[in-house]
Order: structure tokens, then C-alpha cells, then sequence
């Protein structure tokens, strides 16, 4: 009879004609290798969204301000990540950071505002 080798370490397994891994360990490095990618980019888009809101919190302290474009990049803030748009009648397009938000204004200015809950 053929031994079955761990899928992690191709160490022999024993036990069950089933079992795929030597020990728990094994079993969880393996399957951590395959979730970690997806896992780390979750993370990291978070991790922007947590940041962007953290800048617009500071930059508006009272619910409204003008900024300038350049001012949220040198700090950080990522026009790509954000967590809702809200589209008004006149097609202006706010993008929000949970409940910070901002809208695009002419000539490298932004509107940032606070959604009321």
C-alpha cells in the first residue's frame, strides 16, 4: 500500500485513508499560502479607506471646508478608494469614506462635507 504524503511538507500521514496533512499545522500553513493574497488586499484597501477618512476628518473639523487637490495627495488620501457615491439632481457626484465625503470642484479644488446620520 502506497503511503500518502502531507500536502504541506510531504512528510508520510497516518491515520485516516482520507487525512491530507501530518498535523494541524501543516494544515494550517497550507491553507494560510492560498488565503493570504486575497486576505492582504482586503487589508489593504481598508487600510487606505481608514486613512482617507482620517484625513478628511482633520481637514474638516466643522462638516464643510474647501481644500485643495494637492493638499489631500501630500497627505496621503486616495481618490480611488472610497465607500459610496451620492449623485445629486445637477449630476454633481460626492464620493464618501463612510461618512466624510467630498465633491470635485474647478480648478483643483474639493468640497469636503460630513453626511449627517
Amino acid at each position: 500500500m502506497e503511503k500518502k504524503l502531507c500536502l504541506n511538507c510531504s512528510l508520510p500521514v497516518a491515520g485516516r485513508t482520507d487525512k491530507k496533512f501530518c498535523d494541524d499545522a501543516c494544515r494550517s500553513s497550507y491553507h494560510a499560502k492560498f488565503n493570504n493574497a486575497e486576505v492582504d488586499y482586503v487589508k489593504q484597501i481598508n487600510l487606505q479607506l481608514k486613512r482617507n477618512r482620517k484625513i478628511l476628518l482633520a481637514l474638516n473639523p466643522e462638516g464643510k471646508a474647501k481644500v485643495s487637490r494637492k493638499d489631500l495627495l501630500a497627505q496621503g488620501f486616495d481618490f480611488q478608494c472610497f465607500t459610496g457615491i451620492y449623485k445629486t439632481e445637477k449630476n454633481a457626484c460626492y464620493y464618501f469614506c463612510y461618512e466624510m465625503g467630498y465633491l470635485l470642484l474647478e480648478h483643483e479644488n474639493v468640497l469636503l462635507v460630513r453626511r449627517k446620520h
